[in-house]
């Protein structure tokens, strides 16, 4: 067999060469732009040419401080396609973390949108390895900055050469991008990407079996290009030729409703709180969103209630899924098998519900002091995982003896498998609820209050207690319509058909919000902080 390397180059040369006029639509802050993957393969090439001319070498980390659009888009590629190393910096990390990411990874050039420049002006002097800055901007004339040296990008590209040819003959294994966990403890943790990992990442997405991602399909990917490289989507929808919509800078459930409506998304991707407000903005308002034929969910589990909403009321197919920074990120989706099409959409939804098959390409078991767990559906134990596009170690990180054993990444959620292989995330480690020596999963009671047509959200963390070790608390945001009319009384009552007794919480709190990570997921951390003495205060 020819040994031929699995380089993103080949990528966007496909599609410059075999889809030169299929369009990414990109949404920036001037609004809707249109460009054809001729234009942007150009742009592309330009964009290499230029970072190069002002001092990008192999091996270099580019950083991108940015939304989703098609600069960003162009980066994808022109960054490791030119041998250097793109590092997506997640915008919404505290200005510690933003410090500790971008030194840590030694960044030398920023690429930066012009409405976050404010954020890295604030750091600026605190950058030991950045060397020059990029704006973004839609105008040739970037805005008035403190940063120096600072650049447009605009203009840099009418400046760079068109015809720029991408470095073909490195090695696969070679290093392409790199994104920061979120961190909820500590320093976020660092995972580095290779040619070799991203291609073959994208062709197990096109997979029938997976997400079928294909040249037919208009994808918008919701998720942050700066998280986890947008699931993947970006880099696989170049490569087949995917019509691309980038929702760009501070999106709305009524932006993204009008751009599935206008540009007939088939495909998307996002964390289930995006999905829970589109809902919301369908409720209230008209639109025609029938092209969809796959709704992605991942990032934490999706509530029962939102995919029936979806699936029985809009017709359109939930797929929810499991993934990680440190797995590029897709893993598992929950995707029916062909026995399955007897079955009810109640028992659809329930699997649905999980986080999936694993996908073809990876291996996964379920382990427990015990060793691997028995396939029940109810056993549960740490899922861990390997393979191809799966990390091997965080970048120059100590930590990484702690999550890579044996050539397995053990992910540090708790899960179960059931008889058809189907895996059900149950918690993290962190957030499991042992009370009286026996385990109560935070997530199972979360969706089943989020099945509720009263709730909008809910978050059930575990809080000391003086007798039971710890006992769940939940905290909900009711829906508009419901306030001053649903109590805890009512919610409790809903549950108890549902779990046995010592499982459901002592107290439901009501809020105005929950709190959320840099990428959507309920912040349960500072719950935990706002609530940790709710027993020793009520003695």
């Amino acid at each position: 067999m020819m040994d031929t390397p699995l380089l993103l180059t080949s990528m966007m040369e496909r599609a410059e060469k075999y889809f030169p006029r299929k369009e990414v639509i990109s949404r920036t802050a001037s609004g809707i732009h249109r460009f054809t993957y001729k234009e942007i393969g150009e742009r592309t090439r330009r964009l290499a040419s230029a970072l190069t001319k002002i001092g990008l070498k192999k091996g270099d980390k580019i950083g991108t401080f940015a939304w989703n659009h098609h600069r960003h888009l162009e980066a994808y590629f022109a960054v490791p396609c030119s041998g250097a190393v793109l590092h997506m910096v997640n915008i919404r990390l505290t200005q510690e973390h933003l410090t500790y990411v971008i030194n840590h990874a030694e960044d030398k050039i920023l690429l930066i949108d012009p409405d976050l420049v404010p954020i890295i002006e604030k750091i600026k002097d605190q950058l030991t390895t950045v060397q020059c800055f990029v704006i973004m901007s839609d105008e040739k004339e970037i805005p008035e900055t403190t940063l120096h040296p600072a650049f447009s990008y605009e203009q840099l590209i009418d400046d760079g050469d068109p015809a720029f040819n991408f470095i073909s003959d490195m090695d696969e294994r070679t290093p392409a991008a790199m994104c920061y966990t979120s961190a909820t403890t500590g320093n976020p943790k660092g995972v580095v990407y290779t040619h070799r990992g991203i291609v073959l990442h994208s062709l197990a997405i096109g997979l029938a079996d997976t997400l079928g991602l294909c040249e037919r399909d208009v994808a918008m990917p919701v998720v942050p290009m700066f998280h986890v490289n947008a699931w993947g989507l970006p880099f696989a929808a170049v490569w087949y030729g995917t019509k691309q919509v980038l929702p760009g800078p501070s999106f709305t459930p009524k932006i993204l409703a009008e751009l599935i409506e206008q540009e007939k998304v088939t495909i998307t991707g996002g964390v289930p709180t995006i999905w829970i407000g589109l809902l919301k903005e369908l409720e209230e308002n008209q639109y025609d969103i029938s092209s969809i034929r796959a709704l992605v969910c991942g990032g934490a589990a999706s509530p029962k209630g939102l995919i029936r909403a979806f699936e029985e009321k809009y017709k359109v197919p939930f797929i929810s899924g499991y993934g990680m920074t440190e797995t590029s990120p897709i893993v598992s989706l929950s995707t029916l098998t062909s026995e399955m099409d007897s079955l009810s959409l109640e028992e659809k939804i329930v699997i649905r519900s999980k986080t999936g098959l694993v996908v073809p390409g990876l291996d996964i078991r379920v382990v427990n002091e015990n060793g691997d767990v028995p396939c029940d559906g109810a056993t549960m134990g740490e899922l861990i995982v390997r393979g191809p596009w799966i990390a091997n170690e965080y970048y120059k990180d100590e930590r990484t003896n702690d999550a890579f054993k044996d050539g397995w990444l053990y992910t540090g959620d708790i899960a179960v498998m059931d008889a058809d292989g189907y895996v059900r995330i149950t918690d993290r480690t962190k957030d499991l609820i042992k009370s009286g020596g026996e385990w109560i999963s935070s997530v199972a009671l979360e969706n089943a209050l989020m099945s509720h047509e009263a709730v909008y959200e809910a978050a059930v963390i575990a809080i000391p207690h003086p007798k039971w070790q710890e006992r769940p608390l939940a905290c909900v945001v009711l829906k508009d319509a419901y306030r001053n009319q649903i109590f805890e009384q009512d919610l409790i009552l809903f549950l108890k058909g549902q779990f046995s007794n010592w499982w459901l919480p002592d107290e439901i709190i009501f809020l105005k919000e929950i709190p959320k990570t840099s990428v959507g997921k309920f912040l349960k951390r500072t719950l935990r902080d706002q609530w940790k003495h709710y027993y020793s205060n009520a003695e």
